[in-house]
């Protein structure tokens, strides 16, 4: 058993990469409202490594509130075609400035016109409302680059807690927990399926 957790999820997520049809760096982002109710929704990887993942979205959306409200939350990488799933606990943090532009630069024309145009989670009367808002953003930033968004950033959760739980035949699941001590070492062990 390895005693690097980052080094485990690396080796999942190369395999997940080759199996997965679709979106293997899907994960459910599962954050608290401020009255402590439970929210759930599904985000992209965008980066990870030893300092965390890293995911990015509207900061006013109701997820952007949520985390500014209390950044604890967990992951869920959860890859059927492996009959694997991979569950993460920890505190966001914003990511630099210089590395949201780096990677909005990245994005599709249309993903970064989007990105202004929509006021994520707010209310919509009509669809062609956005599409007018998504038109006007082609003619604002026509022969341009589209810069990031000042209200559109990422976050990185630095993990306490990694679980990786692999599926067994008769429910006799193999289940390893690590655990981030206080001086950033790992422990780690398995739980009962």
């Amino acid at each position: 058993m390895t005693t690097d957790p980052f080094a485990l999820f690396d080796t999942w997520f190369a395999e997940a990469r080759t199996t997965e049809v679709n979106d293997s760096n899907a994960m459910a982002l599962a954050t608290t409202t401020p009255d402590g109710h439970p929210s759930l929704r599904m985000v992209l990887l965008k980066g990870h490594g030893p300092d965390g993942f890293v995911f990015y979205t509207n900061l006013d959306s109701r997820k952007g509130g949520e985390l500014a409200a209390n950044p604890h939350v967990a992951l869920l990488f959860h890859w059927k075609s492996l009959r694997r799933q991979i569950r993460i606990e920890g505190a966001v943090a914003p990511v630099a400035d210089s590395v949201a532009d780096a990677y909005f630069a990245t994005r599709s024309r249309d993903s970064q016109l989007g990105a202004w145009a929509s006021d994520q989670s707010r209310p919509l009367d009509h669809r062609e409302t956005f599409e007018a808002r998504f038109a006007e953003m082609q003619a604002r930033f026509h022969g341009q680059d589209v810069p990031r968004p000042p209200r559109w950033s990422g976050w990185c959760v630095p993990p306490t807690r990694m679980e990786f739980w692999q599926d067994r035949e008769f429910r006799l699941h193999e289940r390893t927990q690590f655990n981030r001590q206080a001086d950033g070492q790992w422990t780690n062990g398995l739980l009962f399926p």
